[in-house]
């Protein structure tokens, strides 16, 4: 039984997605001690930007023929791919980017879909349950200023859920700059609360999750 956690954002230090992906792990391993958990942090270990092109166009290229360049992507498709098809459960955990996907996620879902395992109409993680842990620095909810100016989560959900086939579940924590811009500081409380309720859901995902996969197991 392994537990796969993806971390994108650029902080390793005050990041929240990190925090609550940590309650959301600790969840999972008070109901499973000892349960391997396999990280990669893109902030740390990124994928290279030319690796897709490179896995891409390896795939039209006799092997034969296939440039170093093109043997070393498709050989780190193929470690991506191995990290996530042997998951039990998986967590992503990325911020909100300029209302978008984090460069360096989208770039790891990239190589990874190049992966021939992945492709579209396969489903490989069909009924996996993933969760998808989200830090907004605003706020984006129904009847807010920027409601629709969420561009990641939908695109996330879409590639997880739809292309990927995992069950996923979504735990957000919004208005994540209140503390420190000035210009927000009367949502900090709205803030705090959000956090707050992000946790306790991450650590019942968590605990779910293990409960989900070890009652299957």
């Amino acid at each position: 039984m392994t537990l796969f956690r993806l971390d994108a954002s650029i902080r390793t230090e005050g990041s929240v997605s990190r925090e609550v992906a940590d309650t959301l792990q600790r969840g999972w391993l008070q109901e499973h001690p000892g349960t391997e958990v396999v990280r990669r942090d893109l902030r740390t270990d990124p994928v290279p930007v030319d690796a897709w092109p490179q896995a891409v166009s390896a795939s039209m290229t006799p092997e034969g023929d296939r440039t170093p360049d093109q043997r070393d992507a498709v050989a780190l498709a193929t470690r991506l791919g191995d990290e996530v098809i042997t998951a039990t459960a998986l967590v992503i955990a990325t911020p909100l980017y300029n209302f978008g996907v984090a460069q360096n996620l989208k770039t790891w879902i990239d190589l990874l879909i190049a992966d021939p395992r992945f492709a579209p109409g396969i489903q490989p993680l069909s009924g996996r349950p993933l969760a998808l842990v989200i830090a907004r620095g605003g706020g984006y909810g129904a009847g807010t200023p920027r409601e629709g100016w969420d561009h990641a989560t939908p695109y996330l959900h879409r590639i997880f859920a739809d292309v990927l086939g995992a069950d996923v579940t979504v735990v957000a924590a919004e208005l994540t700059l209140a503390e420190s811009v000035p210009a927000m500081a009367e949502l900090r409380p709205l803030a705090a609360q959000s956090r707050e309720q992000a946790h306790t859901e991450a650590e019942k995902t968590g605990r779910e999750f293990a409960r989900m996969v070890g009652a299957v197991a």
